[in-house]
């Protein structure tokens, strides 16, 4: 498709980018050749007044186990020196499709051949008590503070969403403060675990049975409930909050006391970490009449099914056929909620643009509807959980190979469903090179090794002497959010990158969630 500006108009394709997370500034990095080239005039309005950064690692900066520039994922003045037109603390807040123009909070009207929404997710606040005036709905209005409700949070309840989340939370940690997580999912105890390592009182508050209860089977969780026990962190099970208890601050400001639960349990704390997930920020788009469902409804081509002039990437991005809608007028799914995924996404549509601009035919592919879900892993020191697929199988399901294995001494368990030849799901804990292995192998939908106890062979005492029993050699991809091999990586090795950091400067690989950089150091340990 030819559009309005751009390829055969004789002037640049102008591109409007609203957002500026991981996402996006992966999106500008890769169309810089174009705009060099001068084919495409970019502009980025980012809503924050940091430069991109990664929020994954938002948590463990938050508790000072991260430096601030290994949350860097961009060179904004680059960038800039490039010719992008970057706006930081700048909002959008309307979209005039058919004049094709964003209007910002001051005024400002910015003209767009093309626009992409990259406008992220945000942290769902519960319907708790003390908080209804602090919670967004989906029908809400776009404002100059996109986060922001009738009224914000109390003092002392973050979310942990972004570096301001994090300012808050760093002076609890380091005073050894009280600290109450509302949530055991895998952010939530990732960041219990860190806290509690760093010397806060942390109790985690959930309504299951068992932490991670979406990735891991029952007895995963009770594994990792004790883990978590024994590093100091109070884990309140079958707790359904029901509000927060207030208290008047120096100011007579109201700020955080307690948990209340519906039993009638009361936790008390120096501060409230909300870990209740996230929900696409939408109200641009829905306020412009572009068609939304858990997020902004987008084709393969990652185009609005509404307006062909606008795309979505990210964590607000709903990749879904037309024809998926049921009776109800729902459509399935959600946006992946993952970096990995919207990385590739940046990709595909930058190189798309550029053809677009450069007036070629595009020869690239189309996203996927849905990805292979990827593994998942809890990263807190000396709590390995890492699990993939769908672990909750019944050891006697009829239609799958399923096996455990559980050493309750040493706080070790490991669980793996086999269909149809190939890995479907496994969940280890306490057992870091076996919950490596199999990644590789879920990832690859390959089959088990021959000798399936081979597995927990790598993480027993002598383990120096086991070889892994991966497959796939230098092909073998351990960077999934990236898509970098073992064969880059020994590369960059080889050629002198002798940290995890270098690797990733070379590479990108461990550079997103995090989750291969153990990887990435058995390979550096292995080149000697």
């Amino acid at each position: 498709m030819t559009g309005r500006g751009g390829g055969m108009t004789g002037r640049p394709l102008r591109i409007v980018v609203v957002g500026y997370g991981p996402v996006a500034a992966r999106f500008v990095e890769e169309l810089l050749p174009a705009v060099e080239e001068g084919t495409v005039a970019l502009t980025v309005v980012g809503a924050e007044t940091e430069d991109a950064y990664n929020r994954v690692l938002v948590a463990e900066y938050a508790v000072g186990a991260a430096d601030r520039d290994r949350l860097d994922v961009t060179d904004t003045e680059a960038a800039r020196a490039a010719g992008v037109d970057i706006r930081l603390g700048a909002t959008a807040v309307g979209l005039d499709r058919l004049k094709q123009r964003i209007v910002l909070a001051g005024g400002e009207e910015l003209p767009y051949d093309r626009l992409v929404l990259a406008t992220g997710a945000r942290a769902h606040v519960p319907t708790l008590g003390g908080l209804e005036r602090s919670r967004r709905s989906r029908g809400d209005a776009p404002t100059p503070e996109p986060d922001r409700a009738e009224r914000p949070l109390p003092s002392g309840v973050v979310a942990l969403r972004d570096l301001a989340d994090a300012r808050v939370v760093t002076p609890v940690v380091e005073s050894a403060g009280t600290v109450v997580v509302l949530g055991a999912g895998v952010l939530g105890m990732e960041f219990a675990l860190l806290a509690a390592e760093r010397g806060a009182q942390v109790f985690v508050v959930h309504h299951g049975a068992a932490p991670m209860a979406r990735n891991l089977d029952a007895d995963g969780g009770r594994m990792l409930t004790r883990a978590a026990r024994a590093r100091g962190v109070a884990m309140v099970a079958h707790a359904r909050a029901e509000s927060v208890s207030l208290r008047a601050d120096a100011d007579g400001e109201p700020e955080f006391d307690g948990l209340i639960c519906a039993d009638g349990t009361y936790v008390p704390g120096d501060l409230l970490v909300l870990s209740c997930g996230v929900g696409a920020r939408t109200e641009l788009a829905h306020a412009a009449g572009l068609a939304c469902s858990a997020g902004i409804l987008v084709d393969e081509e990652l185009r609005s099914w509404t307006d062909p002039d606008v795309f979505a990437i990210g964590d607000c991005a709903q990749v879904a056929l037309r024809e998926s809608v049921d009776a109800g007028g729902r459509v399935p799914g959600a946006p992946s909620g993952l970096i990995g995924p919207g990385w590739r996404q940046a990709a595909a549509l930058a190189a798309r643009l550029s053809a677009e601009a450069r007036g070629v035919s595009f020869l690239g592919g189309t996203t996927a509807i849905a990805e292979r879900p990827a593994a998942v892993m809890l990263k807190a020191e000396g709590v390995d959980v890492v699990a993939g697929g769908d672990a909750s199988t019944d050891a006697w399901d009829a239609d799958a190979e399923v096996s455990t294995w559980i050493d309750r001494a040493r706080g070790a368990y490991l669980k793996t469903v086999v269909r149809d030849g190939a890995l479907a799901g496994f969940v280890t804990v306490g057992l870091p090179r076996a919950g490596s292995e199999l990644t590789l192998l879920f990832e690859r939908a390959a089959s088990l090794p021959a000798e399936p106890a081979a597995l927990l062979r790598l993480d027993a005492p002598d383990a120096e002497a086991a070889a892994p029993t991966d497959p796939a050699g230098p092909e073998a991809t351990v960077c999934w959010c990236n898509g970098v091999t073992a064969g880059r990586i020994t590369d960059a090795i080889a050629a002198g990158s002798d940290s995890v950091e270098c690797v990733g400067k070379d590479t990108r690989a461990g550079t997103g969630c995090g989750g291969c950089r153990g990887r990435i150091a058995a390979l550096l340990a292995a080149a000697g």
